[in-house]
């Protein structure tokens, strides 16, 4: 298959290993010095050279600020049958531009990225495939993902948001609250220097991105739990009251298991 991959970032080139020694890649980017380091890929700095590549595929797999601008961008030099695709952990809007689009699509989401996730092994790493696509696209992906050996999970655009409000607004807004308390430590413990590895991983994401899964329709329903529970904490901390922390511990192993 002739895949065409927007976008020379972390994801771009990690789709671009991937897919390259199976299928014939070819890489978009406006910005050269981003193809630098890409190979056994075809590189395109022009729509006239995506328009002769002809790609039955193009994974947009741009910065998510700019996925839908991307698509709008390559549309018209791309074939009507060609299948449009985003790897976007924010589906904001994309739905409605499908639906506009005129194309054959398939959303997805792999649930890691090059911060955080062993690219070497991702067996205890999960995916998720929009189900409203169209089937030759979830096809694809599921294959590709199965090889990754992926966990692969199927929501609506609708279960895929209320899901990242959850598994993405959470712990980022967790970890945004500890680095902005944080104080630097000369003698660090292993659980903070933990905590800190992950917020300069988090830190280091494009601000974006951290901006559109904070402001995620269902994140602020999160945050008020997060705010009912530290209130909970802190009366109990407050009345250094012994049973009451004896039973907010049980508690929250409970709710881990």
């Amino acid at each position: 298959m002739k895949i065409l991959i927007l976008g020379a970032g972390k994801m771009g080139a990690f789709f671009c290993d991937v897919l390259s020694f199976k299928h014939e890649v070819g890489v978009f980017d406006t910005n050269p010095q981003k193809l630098r380091f890409t190979f056994n890929t075809q590189r395109m700095t022009t729509y006239e050279e995506v328009a002769e590549f002809k790609p039955e595929l193009v994974i947009n797999a741009a910065t998510v600020k700019y996925t839908i601008s991307a698509f709008e961008a390559i549309l018209p030099h791309i074939p009507e049958t060609c299948i449009i695709s985003d790897i976007a952990s924010v589906k904001t809007g994309l739905a409605e531009f499908y639906a506009k689009s005129k194309h054959p699509f398939v959303s997805t989401h792999p649930m890691f990225g090059p911060t955080f996730a062993s690219l070497s092994n991702l067996s205890s790493e999960n995916a998720i495939i929009i189900s409203e696509s169209d089937h030759m696209g979830k096809v694809f992906f599921k294959d590709l993902y199965n090889e990754l050996h992926l966990n692969i999970r199927e929501y609506t655009f609708q279960e895929h948001d209320e899901t990242i409000a959850f598994s993405l607004s959470i712990p980022f807004a967790s970890t945004l609250v500890f680095a902005s308390v944080m104080k630097h430590q000369e003698a660090p413990g292993t659980t903070f220097k933990r905590h800190m590895a992950i917020a300069h991983g988090l830190m280091s994401e494009d601000d974006y991105l951290l901006q559109e899964i904070m402001f995620n329709p269902y994140t602020s329903e999160q945050l008020e739990k997060i705010q009912q529970q530290l209130s909970t904490l802190q009366e109990i901390v407050k009345n250094r009251d012994s049973e009451s922390m004896k039973k907010y511990l049980d508690a929250v192993r409970e709710n881990l298991k």
